[in-house]
Parts: structure tokens; sequence; C-alpha cells
């Protein structure tokens, strides 16, 4: 079946505005223009439109949908599976938001009583989904499913005064590093002092700290943009500072 723009903007929810400019930037191309210049779809170009969808209903930026949808690796299917697990964890978190809402009702009306950590319900997990769509595959190829899965429930566990703490170090870190590259020296008091407090951060996630996987995470900074790009907001060269600090730290680099 072929649909016009307006009647695919009526079937998919959307505007045939939004449409246009999908085109516009070759994300989603018509399947022709007919003779009387109308933008013609055919079930293929319906088909992208609902992968497109999936992805923006994920929160996914359209120039990486466009990566995605155009590299010669996509397979539509295996897209779909995805699609399927990370909606059952938004779902999931949802879910427990929800119920986290019911019991506060029901607490502020008396009639139940709530632990700190079960206040937080929901909003920790929301954090961890994240981590896991920007950086999950990477980290699991580095250190395994099982140290992941272990150090995802060793965050969910933490009480809500240990988790303000785990925050308050994540603020330290940048802040001390950012002191700290005023030496220009990675193995002076300052960086050292940083490379510490990235320590005790890590040890809320891990549980257990390990000098090899600290040095291996810090030189991933530096390799993974993303990474770099999160440090270097501090300054430019932030990345490859903390990293050379922490490789001094664990005795990697001399």
């Amino acid at each position: 079946m072929e649909y016009t723009v307006q009647k695919l903007g009526r079937l998919a929810g959307i505007s045939t505005r939004t449409l246009r400019y999908y085109d516009e930037i070759d994300l989603l191309k018509p399947a022709r223009i007919n003779p009387s210049g109308y933008r013609i779809y055919g079930q293929a170009e319906v088909d992208r439109l609902q992968q497109i969808l999936f992805y923006r209903e994920l929160g996914v930026s359209l120039e990486r949908i466009k990566q995605i949808i155009t590299a010669p690796s996509f397979d539509a299917l295996q897209a779909l599976r995805e699609h399927r697990k990370k909606l059952l964890g938004k779902r999931k978190q949802l879910d427990l938001l929800i119920a986290n809402v019911d019991r506060t009702i029901a607490l502020r009306e008396g009639k139940t009583t709530m632990t700190d950590q079960e206040k937080f319900e929901g909003f920790k997990y929301r954090m961890l989904e994240e981590n896991e769509e920007k950086y999950g595959k990477e980290i699991r190829e580095k250190y395994g499913e099982k140290a992941v899965a272990e150090s995802n429930q060793t965050i969910k566990d933490l009480t809500a005064e240990e988790y303000k703490k785990w925050e308050q170090l994540s603020a330290s870190v940048l802040e001390n590093l950012k002191a700290a590259m005023t030496t220009g020296d990675p193995a002076g008091e300052l960086a050292q002092k940083t490379a510490d407090l990235h320590r005790q951060w890590l040890s809320y996630a891990w549980g257990s700290y390990n000098k090899q996987a600290h040095a291996g995470l810090a030189q991933m900074y530096v390799e993974d943009q993303r990474f770099t790009a999160f440090y270097d907001k501090v300054q430019p060269g932030a990345a490859e500072f903390l990293r050379d600090a922490i490789l001094i730290y664990t005795g990697e680099k001399k």
C-alpha cells in the first residue's frame, strides 16, 4: 500500500512537517514523487518510519538514528528485538516509580512505612538504564557480564545516604580534577588526591576495588570519545590528565 505524506502522517500520529523534515535530512525519503509533485511512501518507508519512531521513543537523537539505520550492518529484526528489551526496561522503571508514588501516598496517609532506600526505587534504575544505553556494550566487553551485573546490583542496593555520598564523590572528582590541572602535574598531591577520590567513587559502584581494572577504566576515558567528552567539559585535556593521574596512583605508570 502507498501513502501520501498527509496519510502517512495521520497513520503514524506525526505531523506532515516532521515527515518533510525527515526527507530534508535524508532520514526518511519518499519512495517516489508522483506527477503532481506529492511525496509517495511505500511499505519499505512505512517500516523504516516505525523504526525511527521506536528509536525516538527511547530518546535517541535523529543524528544517531540516521547513523544506525543507514549502516551496512543494520539488521531490522535485531533492532526490533533490542527495542522490545529497552521498552520492557522502561516499563519496569515506570512500574517502580508508580509503585513508589503509591507507597509514598500511603505513607503520607499514615497507612504504611517506607525505608529511605525504598523512597528512591525507580530513580537509580533509570540512571543504570541510561548508562547501559551509552556505555553498556563497551563496559561488558571489557569487564564481562557478571561484573557489570554485580556492579548494577551494588548501586541498586545503596541506601539513600550512600547514594548521596556517591553523588558527592562524583562532584568532588570533577572539582579536584579542575584544581589539579592548574598544577600540570598528574603525580602531584592534588592530582593524586583526585585519583583517590575517583577510587572511592568507583568502590561504591564496584563493591570492591581492583587496581588493574581502575587503570583500564582510566585508559578507556581517553580511548572512548564519549568518556573523553564528559571529562573534557571540566577543561580540554582533563580526561588525559585524569588517566595519567590514575595510572600513577595504581602503579601502572611511574
